[in-house]
């Protein structure tokens, strides 16, 4: 299908006066109403015209054309047929987006009875946005290019072995009038998305030049293993494309695109069998990273006697790296030294960006050094970069509390390797953004919960993160009553935690005892939404170290995804008494001498109970010992109380907590 917009002025003198007079407006509104629907019944839905707007002296009216027709006699015959004549008119292709808003437009002004019909008659109400959709696209129009720049752009991609004979093939066809079939349909695969963009609109460009599409307009859309797909919509998009073309970016991951590839083969089989139901009428454009080839075989099996052409972006070294910098240079005008040269390495394959990047990194030093000189001693961004330490109110907090050394050393680590992507792209270093989801196992106490929050606030500060809250979940939050409803829950939660951390406390409690339980459910989804929210959500699981074991062992898919295992040990005599500092500190508390040496032989003994609390002991005991204070005080004269006496917590205020077990930690192996 294509969609126009047409615009002209009108030619009688009298049509800007008549607007003034509502009543006669309201009646050459009814009549183009009248006419307009009278004129589209006789196109038996093959094509619709309308007016949007008639203010003023300008008429703007819009088509929908559903197969090859000529354009200009159908909108001849639309103006002829509700009695007005244009001058000065404009025609142009638009997408389907702006043609819904003329629809409205033209529903609110009464010149047409109901946009949504209109939309139905096409089948194309299920990419009304009022009714929701679950595919996700974009829409463009292309630009017209002659030959020669179309090949002086080609030649940009290092893509010399596939792309340019492609493009020999198409301009060596004949130019029809009439698309009857595509003999080929493509797969381009680049890591890189300007280069991506690049060879697709080249690509269209050359197709349409040569009559093999019609349409100026394209769709394209990413489609991700593992999301929520509709078929529906899907094949909504291919019937608003007849004459176009439709891109289909999969998202597969390197790391674990083999696995996700087998577990989304639906979505792969649907999205193949829609494409071979409408490959004559839609050019089929299927986009994957480089090293994509489990996804990428299978969508080979269900294409089976489709006609496909891979366009693949080369390595390329020695003299064409070198004749690539060239032409660079002489784009941007600039004389190339031997220092642009040396940076090339040999034996080494480059790819068009690696070497957009390092012309970019000379041509910019060449500006600062030679050009303008007066610059050289200014320090580049990526310095600076380098010198800035994290920032953030949370990361000063995490490097204030007592230990945790390994979590403090884990989030330095994730910090310093987001900085590092950003500072050596141009190096060679890959740009990715890895999963960051961990595990903290450790004894209640040990400041899990608070290091998670922590974290996320640290996300989000440095900007790693959207958001950057908590969500606080356990079983109860993950596991549903019947079946059926477990996944529904997690997969909420995890659109619920896009941008912020999701916090699995007790994670361990989700292992049942037997298989195929509501547990293994609720875990088998967790592994395939870490993975589907790779980009936009960390999780954390944590719990005591010997169940998170279990947990790990309980799937091993769950266990590969885990970027980061964080123990949280317990806290020895001196951590302990340095946390009662602190949090009476924060209290605006101190201790005496004889109350630290109380708190050094309590926290001694109370280690080796069963039930230890760590922090959460250490927290207990001041709270206690403030109420004890306030008992004493209480006895007190209390004129003869000073502000340091309110302060002071004594050996006296200091009691040892009642333990819910007496019973020592148990021994593993003998003992005399």
């Amino acid at each position: 299908m294509q969609f126009y917009k047409f615009e002209g002025f009108t030619v009688s003198e009298n049509w800007s006066e008549e607007d003034n007079d509502r009543r006669v407006m309201r009646e050459k509104v009814r009549k183009i109403s009248m006419k307009t629907n009278s004129f589209n019944q006789n196109q038996q839905r093959k094509a619709y015209a309308f007016v949007a707007d008639a203010s003023e002296d300008t008429v703007t009216i819009g088509v929908i054309v559903r197969n090859y027709a000529d354009i200009h006699k159908l909108i001849s015959g639309y103006l002829q047929a509700i009695e007005m004549e244009l001058k000065d008119t404009c025609l142009e292709e638009i997408t389907f987006n702006n043609f819904r808003n003329m629809l409205s437009c033209a529903d609110r002004y009464d010149y047409i009875n109901d946009d949504d019909e209109v939309l139905e008659q096409f089948d194309l109400d299920k990419l009304n946005a009022r009714f929701g959709r679950s595919v996700e696209y974009g829409e463009n129009i292309l630009d017209c290019c002659d030959k020669k720049s179309v090949y002086n752009e080609a030649r940009r991609f290092l893509a010399k072995d596939t792309f340019i004979p492609e493009l020999d093939r198409i301009y060596a066809g004949s130019t029809k009038h009439k698309v009857s079939g595509h003999p080929v349909h493509y797969m381009i695969q680049t890591d890189d998305g300007e280069t991506r963009k690049g060879m697709l609109r080249v690509l269209l460009q050359a197709l349409y030049a040569n009559s093999r599409i019609l349409s100026k307009r394209y769709i394209f859309l990413n489609i991700r293993p593992g999301e929520n797909f509709s078929r529906a919509v899907y094949e909504c998009l291919y019937k608003s494309s007849f004459g176009g073309a439709v891109i289909v970016r999969y998202l597969a991951n390197d790391d674990t695109e083999e696995y996700y590839a087998n577990c989304d083969r639906d979505t792969i089989e649907t999205l193949c069998e829609v494409m071979k139901k409408y490959c004559n009428q839609v050019l089929t454009v299927f986009c994957f990273p480089r090293e994509c080839t489990s996804s990428k075989d299978i969508f080979y099996e269900n294409l089976r006697n489709i006609s496909i052409v891979e366009l693949k972006e080369e390595f390329v070294s020695g003299e064409r790296a070198i004749d690539f910098l060239k032409m660079l240079a002489k784009d941007n005008e600039i004389r190339t030294d031997k220092k642009l040269f040396e940076k090339l390495e040999d034996e080494k394959g480059y790819l068009a960006p690696d070497l957009h990047d390092l012309f970019d990194n000379w041509y910019n030093n060449k500006l600062k050094t030679g050009v303008y000189p007066q610059y050289k001693d200014i320090a580049t961004a990526k310095r600076e970069v380098v010198k800035a330490a994290p920032k953030g109110s949370a990361y000063d907090e995490l490097n204030q509390m007592i230990g945790l050394d390994e979590a403090k050393k884990v989030i330095n680590q994730a910090l310093n390797y987001y900085k590092a992507q950003k500072l050596f792209a141009d190096k060679g270093m890959k740009s990715d953004h890895p999963a960051m989801h961990m595990v903290f196992t450790g004894n209640p106490g040990t400041a899990k919960t608070t290091v998670a929050r922590l974290f996320a606030r640290i996300m989000k500060e440095n900007n790693l993160l959207s958001k950057g809250n908590l969500i606080e979940v356990g079983r109860g939050d993950l596991v549903g009553k019947y079946v059926g409803w477990t996944a529904p829950m997690i997969q909420k939660k995890f659109r619920d935690a896009k941008g912020s951390v999701l916090f699995i406390d007790e994670a361990y409690s989700l292992v049942d005892d037997r298989n195929g339980s509501f547990g293994d459910e609720a875990i088998n989804t967790i592994v395939q939404e870490m993975e589907n929210h790779r980009d936009d959500v960390v999780v954390i699981l944590a719990g005591y170290p010997d169940k998170m074991e279990e947990l790990l062992q309980k799937n091993p898919g769950l266990r590969s995804r885990i970027a980061y295992h964080v123990p949280f040990n317990d806290y020895d005599t001196a951590a302990l008494c340095e946390i009662a500092k602190l949090i009476a500190k924060q209290k605006g508390l101190t201790f005496t001498d004889e109350a630290c040496n109380k708190l050094t032989g309590l926290f001694d003994a109370a280690r080796n109970e069963s039930d230890f609390g760590n922090g959460r002991y250490v927290r207990n005991v001041i709270e206690k010992a403030k109420m004890t204070q306030a008992s004493r005080l209480l006895t007190m004269d209390f004129d003869s109380i000073e502000s340091e006496d309110i302060a002071l917590i004594t050996a006296d205020d200091i009691e040892i907590p009642k333990s819910s077990a007496k019973t020592e930690k148990k021994q593993i192996g003998f003992s005399t």
